[in-house]
């Protein structure tokens, strides 16, 4: 039998537990601080180590500066050693499977690439289905945007 890490989730190569990762997300989430939209939100990560890491959002009274719940988790998948997210669950308040914004979408990208699974409303999703087209380190290494035009230039019209 796999190495539990002592969080009840196999190792990274056993297959994804669904269910203990939206566990781990719901009791997170009720350690939200939400005091102003009191919409609290929690998400549990598997990184290929077998490690879990967790997150829920935290919110300020300057709006704009509230730290979504991925935005913890891949702080603490970071503050922890680091690695590559396999799979993650983000729960609402409820407890029910919850799409991370577009912001967090490239978060996740960015710290589990393509093949990263998701558990969305709809079923478990791959990063490319729910980010297609996504942008990468891969294209800032490129020096070129998507128009052909070198890195930081702006496309002008002819």
């Amino acid at each position: 039998m796999a190495e539990s890490f002592g969080l009840g989730i196999s190792t990274a190569d056993d297959p994804v537990d669904w269910g203990a990762l939206t566990r781990y997300a719901t009791e997170v989430m009720q350690r939200a601080y939400a005091p102003y939209s009191h919409y609290k939100v929690g998400v549990a990560g598997l990184v290929d180590d077998g490690r879990v890491v967790l997150g829920c959002n935290v919110e300020n009274a300057a709006y704009g500066v509230a730290l979504c719940a991925e935005c913890g988790m891949v702080s603490a998948l970071h503050a922890t050693g680091g690695g590559r997210l396999v799979a993650v669950a983000c729960v609402d308040g409820e407890g029910r499977p919850l799409m991370p914004c577009g912001r967090c979408r490239q978060l996740l990208w960015e710290n589990g690439g393509p093949t990263m699974q998701l558990l969305t409303a709809s079923g478990v999703r791959t990063m490319d289905e729910v980010l297609p087209d996504a942008f990468g380190a891969d294209d800032l290494a490129s020096g070129e945007g998507t128009d052909g035009s070198a890195a930081g230039e702006k496309e002008t019209d002819a």
